[in-house]
């Protein structure tokens, strides 16, 4: 599997941020309530980023050298799918999450303090989903073996 790619990462952040900044300029318009994210869905994705590390590291031990047991390939997949997801989904949430908050500050109206409070907490959950995602990621990654070097560097001895 490839590691995520930062132009997925942008983009994914750039059509969130498009699409909550119009999806509360719509309902605005409607004149319906706008989506004000729950100042539990920023510490939600807090803890899901924090799991997400804690699920990679037996994983980067066994890459170290540093487990005593060998790990099942199928955890380290699950894990490495869910570190890629968590990445991916993180970005799209932390563009969610600043769409909503610039449509907050760009208001005539000042919004109230508990609205910015609930935005900026899901936008801050969002980014430590999203590092968590891409640490999880790193930490699952296998070092270079050294084997395959040595073998193309040696000098070849040629006896007269």
């Amino acid at each position: 599997m490839k590691r995520t790619n930062i132009t997925t990462l942008v983009l994914l952040a750039l059509i969130g941020g498009i699409g909550g900044g119009f999806i509360e300029t719509l309902l605005a318009a409607a004149g319906r309530p706008i989506v004000l994210p729950p100042l539990t869905l920023g510490l939600a994705l807090l803890a899901i980023g924090i799991m997400v590390v804690v699920l990679a590291l037996p994983i980067r031990r066994l890459t170290r050298g540093k487990a005593s047991q060998p790990i099942d390939p199928f955890y380290s997949t699950r894990v490495l799918v869910l570190a890629k997801a968590s990445a991916l989904s993180g970005s799209l949430l932390t563009g969610f999450g600043a769409g909503v908050l610039i449509y907050l500050l760009s208001r005539s109206v000042v919004p109230g303090a508990g609205s910015v409070v609930q935005s900026v907490a899901t936008l801050v959950g969002a980014a430590c989903l999203l590092a968590g995602g891409l640490v999880a990621e790193h930490m699952c990654t296998v070092p270079p073996n050294d084997d395959d070097d040595d073998q193309g560097n040696r000098a070849v001895q040629v006896r007269p």
